[in-house]
């Protein structure tokens, strides 16, 4: 089997790079942390405009056509960019919810007895129609781009598995972005008269970064072709890991300067620690992989 990326695969990738590049730059982002993460309504309308949120949906229901692989490299994609809002809910909920294929509504759902983006979503899926949203209690969250409400009681619906999957892949992105700045700042930081990247223990960190990326990309992609369910468990938790452990390295490498506000590596590892959070535990995910592996059907 060629699990090497076709031309329109790597087409589909490029094209939402550049969108991205042009509507969400560094400029933007700052501006998004600036204003508390809200959802950029005319940037939404360019992703669905673009086929971000029907992607998956049949060409005779105004979609794309596409699959979960190709979604998995957009998403990819919106991690390494660290896009704000609800994106693996509206996605999700395209065809469902009127507006959401195109980008006209933002749809959110909680997790847990936790809600993003509450202010700014349309729809809010899975949540008990008896409760008011108002019952919702604002919480501080440890991303400035993600704003996150607390419900007055917890919601049974468990995360969808396509949605653990899609997270997973925001995850690789996050783990390949402060990857690529964690060697950039190693080759352009000149101490004792070289760059610091040529010094053992740097290269070694930068090494393991580039181990972890690689490994979460590969689970990634691999459970979005077989659609296994346990493939999609072991993926989330290679690329929580791979998330998290490279935002965390990369402030080592970068050092004081890493620690700033001014840089964009905290909010990596910000936003690593709230994808973390959705889906099934760590545990969970950990006790799926091994029953499985075990061969405990229970």
């Amino acid at each position: 089997m060629d699990f090497q990326l076709t031309a329109d695969q790597r087409a589909l990738r490029q094209g939402l790079r550049a969108l991205l590049a042009r509507r969400f730059d560094r400029t933007a982002l700052r501006a998004a942390v600036d204003a508390g993460g809200g959802v950029d309504r005319g940037l939404w309308r360019a992703l669905g405009d673009a086929g971000f949120f029907a992607l998956r949906l049949p060409e005779a229901a105004g979609g794309v056509g596409l699959g979960l692989p190709e979604a998995v490299l957009l998403f990819e994609e919106a991690g390494r960019a660290l896009l704000p809002g609800p994106l693996v809910d509206t996605h999700l909920a395209a065809g469902e919810v009127a507006g959401a294929a195109e980008g006209k509504a933002v749809v959110t759902a909680p997790y847990g007895r936790l809600v993003a983006h509450l202010a700014d979503a349309d729809v809010v899926r899975h949540a008990d129609a008896g409760r008011p949203h108002g019952a919702a209690a604002p919480i501080r969250s440890v991303d400035p781009l993600t704003p996150l409400h607390r419900l007055p009681g917890p919601v049974p619906h468990p995360y969808p598995r396509e949605g653990v999957l899609l997270t997973a892949a925001e995850q690789v992105g996050t783990a390949a972005r402060t990857l690529e700045l964690a060697v950039q700042h190693a080759c352009e930081r000149v101490q004792f008269g070289q760059p610091i990247g040529g010094f053992q223990a740097v290269k070694h960190l930068c090494a393991q970064m580039f181990v972890r990326v690689e490994t979460a990309r590969t689970a990634v992609y691999a459970a979005a072709v077989t659609g296994v369910a346990v493939e999609g468990a072991a993926a989330k938790l290679l690329a929580d890991e791979a998330a998290v452990r490279n935002a965390r390295d990369c402030l080592q490498v970068c050092g004081g300067m890493g620690f700033t506000w001014e840089s964009d590596v905290h909010l990596h590892l910000k936003r690593a620690w709230v994808r973390a959070g959705r889906g099934p535990s760590k545990a969970e995910a950990e006790e799926e992989l091994a029953a499985a592996l075990l061969g405990d059907p229970g």
